[in-house]
């Protein structure tokens, strides 16, 4: 379908580049047909309209996101089905029904904030192919560990968006690989604001430490300072549930407390901590998973956040694919008000453990109702939001479906008295 939808796209402005082309009278200088011409080449390579945002032109009122019901954040998009944090993939996602689209934001040589996960461009770009790349390769020190390949703070801009990006896993979908480029924190930014509903955003401070190391910007700022910058450059600020939070939703996530820290002095917009594996320590203060999931640490960073988002299977234990008893965290965030958003929710099989029995719904069923988490990370936001509409939809809309889903609800409860 969205294939579909960029060979329509395309097809109607080449439609229109003819018949500016016919229309022109033979005397007609081209000086001033150029430009208008490089512009619709630019808007067929982008494949989304070159226009200011709306956040700069009106104050249109657009349908509010949802609050009653946990928050479906699309992970990079819905890179399950196109590949991770392009703009198709956010596009996807918001045709889909995420509350929120998340993203990685890293930097280039030359200061530019771009969206993409790895601090190296190997597992999702065809930066290995390039030949004039070749002598780019490097090995530096990330996150306590010394890592070889191509590193965004080797490329330029003007270089990274030269590179195509492709899908993370050789088991999904390959067809859009070579389609997409990487985009800018500024684009992602658009992406949401264009939007026909509110959508939110839920950037990620990525690797900061590794950043700050090997990327200087003229003014002095730091890495965090640009980021935040971005935000308030397009509005965004406000506490959880403001009206301004309500008109331009957004979390501000990261792995680094030390970051949290210091945009917390920048801007008032909410914040999650994010929370790895048992066995990875924080990147920035060297402490374990335990330390900072401790009562003490707890009490000191909620003074920060609204949120932890954790690992899932560092909440609910997994032994030979099975769930083994759930740990304290979620009840622990939940007396001190901290909200849970757990990560990544994957609908293929090799990600659910057999309890679910190969089921996406069983797993957001016991994560949302038996966990009772505040947000999912997905990769298939479509998954989540169908499951969400047919189990907790808005009351105006309700479907049959919904219904017979409640009824079905009630008949097994009187049953089992």
């Amino acid at each position: 379908m969205l294939k579909e939808h960029f060979k329509l796209s395309f097809y109607l402005h080449l439609h229109y580049a003819r018949w500016c082309m016919s229309n022109l009278s033979a005397s007609t200088s081209l000086t001033g047909f150029v430009p208008l011409f490089l512009l619709l080449l630019l808007h067929l390579a982008f494949a989304r309209p070159l226009f200011p945002l709306p956040s700069k032109t009106k104050n249109e009122e657009k349908r509010p996101m949802q609050t009653f019901r946990p928050y479906n954040i699309a992970h990079r998009g819905s890179n399950g089905e196109i590949p991770e944090e392009t703009a198709a993939a956010y596009l996807r996602a918001i045709e889909e029904g995420a509350d929120f689209i998340e993203t990685d934001i890293l930097a280039s040589k030359d200061g530019a904030l771009i969206c993409f996960h790895d601090v190296t461009l190997d597992e999702t770009t065809d930066v290995a192919k390039r030949k004039e790349f070749a002598n780019r390769r490097r090995t530096y020190e990330v996150e306590w560990f010394n890592v070889t390949g191509w590193f965004v703070v080797d490329f330029t801009l003007e270089e990274l968006k030269t590179l195509k990006v492709k899908q993370r896993y050789s088991f999904r979908d390959q067809q859009y690989n070579g389609m997409f480029s990487i985009i800018t924190f500024e684009e992602f930014i658009s992406i949401a604001l264009d939007a026909e509903r509110t959508v939110g955003i839920y950037p990620e401070i990525k690797d900061p430490v590794f950043i700050n190391k090997h990327v200087k910007w003229a003014d002095g700022k730091k890495f965090e300072d640009k980021f935040v910058d971005t935000l308030l450059k397009y509005g965004y600020k406000g506490q959880y549930m403001s009206e301004n939070w309500m008109k331009q939703p957004l979390f501000i996530q990261s792995f680094a407390p030390t970051s949290i820290v210091h945009v917390s002095k920048l801007i008032d917009s909410p914040k999650v901590f994010l929370i790895d594996d048992i066995t990875v320590r924080t990147q920035d203060t060297n402490q374990s998973y335990w330390e900072i999931t401790s009562d003490d640490y707890l009490a000191y960073i909620e003074k920060y956040v609204v949120g932890l988002g954790p690992w899932k299977d560092t909440i609910v234990p997994a032994a030979g694919n099975y769930l083994m008893p759930p740990s304290d965290l979620v009840a622990r965030a939940h007396a001190r008000n901290l909200q849970v958003h757990p990560y990544t929710y994957r609908n293929e099989n090799k990600f659910l453990h057999f309890n679910f029995h190969q089921d996406p719904y069983a797993e957001y069923d016991f994560w949302i109702n038996t966990v009772g988490v505040d947000g999912l990370f997905t990769d298939f936001t479509g998954t989540l939001h169908r499951y969400q509409e047919l189990t907790s939809p808005h009351r105006k809309d309700e479907t049959a479906n919904s219904l017979l889903v409640k009824i079905s609800q009630m008949i097994s409860a009187y049953e089992g008295l």
